[in-house]
């Protein structure tokens, strides 16, 4: 959403501070409406479309805390921003945990104000940006869309949008379970092809000496056991998309044989002497470095170069902490409807555990903990349903104290604004209001890693 056309709520019961941030965000371009009480604010939230609101914490009647909660029931996608004296800072993190989107510390800096207000809701236009992106391209598949709201997926979905439509090779990186394979239907499903198959097969799954078989095909008498001319998977794709997972793991002769298909279009069934010409659109996948894998003689250089025409990389889970909690509700709404069950909430206490989990099987591990605990729970998921190794692992990281917690949201906020700026260092510093220097000092000290 664009500054000047972003309405912001204020609401303090100090009308000088109402007052001021009125004049600070209106010279910005927002338009600005203040209440001086809880009780107001509600009944504007209520008749008005705010897309922020900056809220006090401590107010007679009802407080920040309480119009943080009503206000989010009436409008979930609400940007809230809590005001708080130093003191009560830990109360603000409390707030973000029930959803708020950022706290100020009063006295504030009407830099920082600014600053915040600003990512806040360029933020917010991501997000949107991507939501209705998600919905174009899950139109062939329902329920099943590419879930996530972080900055890394929001790059990987625009660069689908862009790829779907040609004819280009694609190669999908990342570790198991991050759902290359969703992807990879994805795109078919929303490509010209979407009406003709979609065949995929799992390199590293079938044994070697099967394999070339099950692609290629074979003529009858090819081999023992060869009673009747059987076609392949490759021809089976003709018109469509050929999805070829877990690549890396395929034998250095069948290489040869795949990149002579990308090259000139010809199948040769096994014992065979007239090729098959066929038209398919191949998406690979690996969770594999196949520039390793070439150094150490493991994969074809011209075979890397004819799959990596569009290379798209998914990241970690770990590495995109803000999906978490989307992923988290999305499977929960999934599994209850197919388990005839009315999850009504998972508790914050659970939610924090998942978060703190460093998930090395991805969203395919954080799908089957949320199946199991749905399976497991009454009407809502808490600490008894999560498995024991998540409770431990945790627990290990959990926040106690203050400075934990401080040190928690700074990462948190450092690195997305890095990942948004695509790890510009010089432009994260100024948006963030530090020197250069101290942005460095502060990505060390908090071991953020590029990724």
């Amino acid at each position: 959403m664009k500054a000047e056309t972003a309405k912001i709520l204020v609401v303090d019961d100090e009308r000088d501070i109402c007052r001021a941030l009125e004049f600070l965000l209106s010279r910005e371009g927002y338009k600005v409406v203040t209440a001086n009480s809880g009780q107001e604010a509600l009944k504007k939230i209520e008749s008005d479309d705010f897309d922020l609101v900056v809220s006090d914490l401590k107010m007679e009647g009802i407080d920040g805390m309480q119009v943080l909660e009503r206000s989010l029931a009436m409008n979930p996608a609400l940007i809230v921003v809590i005001m708080t004296a130093f003191a009560s800072v830990e109360s603000a993190v409390e707030a973000m945990k029930k959803g708020a989107s950022d706290y100020i510390v009063k006295p504030f800096i009407n830099e920082d104000v600014k600053m915040t207000v600003r990512r806040l809701l360029e933020h917010q236009k991501v997000l949107m940006e991507n939501l209705v992106l998600r919905q174009q391209l899950s139109q062939q598949f329902g329920n099943r869309e590419f879930v996530g709201v972080s900055p890394q997926i929001s790059q990987v979905l625009d660069i689908l949008s862009k790829v779907i439509p040609t004819r280009s090779n694609i190669l999908l990186l990342g570790e198991s379970g991050t759902g290359k394979g969703l992807i990879a239907e994805i795109v078919h499903g929303n490509s010209q092809r979407k009406d003709k198959p979609f065949i995929s097969i799992n390199c590293s799954a079938i044994p070697e000496n099967l394999l070339e078989s099950e692609l290629f095909g074979y003529r009858k008498g090819a081999f023992t056991g060869a009673a009747a001319d059987k076609k392949g998977l490759i021809t089976m794709a003709d018109q469509g998309t050929l999805f070829l997972d877990e690549i890396g793991d395929m034998p250095m002769g069948l290489q040869a044989k795949i990149l002579k298909v990308l090259e000139t279009g010809e199948v040769l069934p096994l014992g065979d002497t007239k090729a098959v010409f066929v038209d398919v659109r191949l998406i690979a996948a690996t969770n594999k470095n196949l520039e390793e894998q070439i150094k150490k003689g493991l994969f074809r250089e011209d075979l890397y170069y004819r799959l990596n025409v569009i290379e798209v990389k998914i990241p970690p889970l770990r590495d995109r902490k803000e999906d978490i909690n989307v992923l988290a509700r999305h499977f929960i709404e999934k599994y209850s409807r197919e388990n005839d069950k009315k999850i009504t909430r998972i508790t914050d206490e659970a939610m924090e555990t998942l978060n703190n989990y460093s998930w090395p099987g991805n969203i395919r591990e954080l799908r089957n903990v949320i199946e199991r605990a749905v399976v497991l729970s009454g009407d809502e998921i808490g600490m008894a349903e999560l498995p024991e190794k998540i409770k431990t692992h945790a627990g290990s990281r959990s926040m106690s104290t203050l400075k934990e917690r401080l040190d928690y949201y700074e990462e948190m906020i450092i690195k997305e604004t890095l990942q948004a700026n695509y790890w510009n260092k010089e432009e994260t510093s100024r948006q963030l209001g530090v020197d250069l220097a101290t942005l460095y000092r502060k990505i060390k000290k908090l071991g953020i890693a590029e990724g």
